[in-house]
């Protein structure tokens, strides 16, 4: 079902990997940039026309924001067993988040205070999708780390349905338990375009978070710049590095359920056991017949699913930091010791019992993940993606007198003699 190759063919596999983004597509890109262009100019009148004609969602301003009365409907008639898990999952992913914040910090030295100042941003946009793509989970993982970091509000997005609704009310349920402030009937890359710029209903926001389709990307790539974004998301992936003692039927499992997202989805197998291998190709054959999305998981397993089988476990290691997957399971029987020689990858899981969808909804880990080779650069979506970072500097007359003559060296050596001035002029010596 899928190709087993060798080590010595990885760099096919990685180039293979890396061509699923869809960011080159330059008729999304025009008709992206047309979009943007006609919501800065005219406002909630285009809003309104593409929801019309995307959605097919007849709204007005007054009907374009969600009330509370329609969030509190959306949470009472959600499930309570699936409220119970939500508000589970949301304590955990407070609770960790909460051990990533920074405080200001002033160190006081003799003649020099110097330190820095964290200040949350302002406000902050959630694009949340609808239909098929709607995950209520990822509401929590992008609301909560905002409100930990103490933003003063945030703003979701969401496309309506042609009723006139959140076309995916467990989304609005989900937003509730997380504490958003606002939620706006819209979507694509108007509602970016809406977030980036404000118009006279959407208020203009500091920074955009949140998965999309391929518009909502690029949108999100045009209105940087204007404002912050998390990451431009692509496909999502997982690589499992599984040793000969793995079971074959959970590593075929935890393929799958990456594969099952989206035929661009990848799955990939690293070993240093081909016997494994053969028989986690077994099994992917045999799981896949049962699943309702039996459809999509054939076509990204044929796409994007294989094997690497390699000579040893660093060998393996040396394929993960290569590829920089999204999700990096150590199914081995010692994860710890493989630890450190994995440098690229978003979420690493270790050992049989941390499979990947526990992070994704329950650990408390953030599952918004760099993609498509990112991780290389990017972290995961995080409280200080939502704060900013001021430099502070405070000098002694007695301090500034003993370092100028090196500052007005350092600033005359690059033509800044306005700069050496502002210094000297301090001590009579302009």
């Amino acid at each position: 079902m899928i190709p087993i190759l060798r080590s010595a063919d990885a760099q096919a596999l990685r180039a293979r990997v890396m061509s699923r983004s869809q960011l080159t597509n330059d008729e999304v890109t025009a008709r992206v940039k047309e979009i943007i262009a006609r919501v800065r100019a005219e406002g909630d009148a285009a809003l309104l026309d593409y929801t019309r004609r995307f959605d097919r969602a007849e709204l007005t301003r007054e009907t374009l924001e969600v009330t509370p009365a329609e969030m509190d409907a959306a949470l009472a008639q959600a499930d309570p067993a699936w409220v119970a898990a939500m508000r589970e999952a949301a304590r955990r992913i407070t609770a960790f988040h909460e051990k990533q914040k920074q405080n200001t910090w002033i160190d006081f030295q003799p003649g020099m205070a110097l330190g820095q100042k964290i200040t949350p941003l302002r406000r902050v946009g959630v694009y949340v999708p609808g239909g098929t793509a709607a995950y209520p989970s990822s509401v929590l993982m992008n609301i909560l780390p905002a409100k930990v970091a103490g933003v003063e509000e945030i703003v979701m997005v969401t496309p309506p349905g042609p009723d006139g609704g959140v076309s995916y009310p467990l989304s609005l349920a989900a937003a509730r338990i997380a504490g958003v402030d606002r939620v706006f009937k819209v979507g694509g890359a108007q509602a970016i375009a809406a977030l980036a710029f404000g118009t006279e209903t959407i208020p203009q926001v500091d920074k955009i978070t949140g998965p999309g389709n391929i518009y909502v990307a690029v949108a999100k790539r045009e209105a940087f710049g204007h404002v912050g974004i998390d990451m431009v998301a692509g496909p999502s992936e997982v690589l499992v590095v599984a040793d000969g003692d793995a079971n074959p039927a959970w590593v075929a499992a935890d393929l799958l359920s990456q594969a099952e997202h989206d035929p661009l989805a990848a799955a990939i197998l690293v070993t240093d056991s081909a016997e494994l291998a053969e028989r986690v190709d077994a099994e992917l054959r045999r799981q896949t017949d049962r699943l309702p999305r039996r459809e999509v998981v054939e076509k990204s397993l044929s796409a994007y699913g294989t094997a690497v089988v390699c000579p040893d476990l660093a060998a393996c290691a040396e394929m993960v930091n290569a590829i920089a997957p999204e999700h990096c399971e150590l199914y081995v029987r010692e994860p710890y010791a493989l630890l450190p020689r994995i440098r690229n990858a978003g979420a690493i899981f270790l050992g049989a019992w941390s499979p990947e969808p526990l992070g994704d909804y329950l650990a408390g880990p953030n599952h918004v993940l760099p993609t498509s080779g990112t991780a290389r650069f990017f972290s995961p979506l995080n409280v200080d993606d939502f704060v900013k970072k001021s430099s502070i500097i405070c000098a002694t007359e007695a301090e500034l007198r003993a370092v100028k003559d090196q500052v007005m060296l350092l600033a005359r050596s690059e033509g800044l003699d306005a700069h050496a001035n502002a210094v000297g002029i301090r001590f009579g010596e302009v």
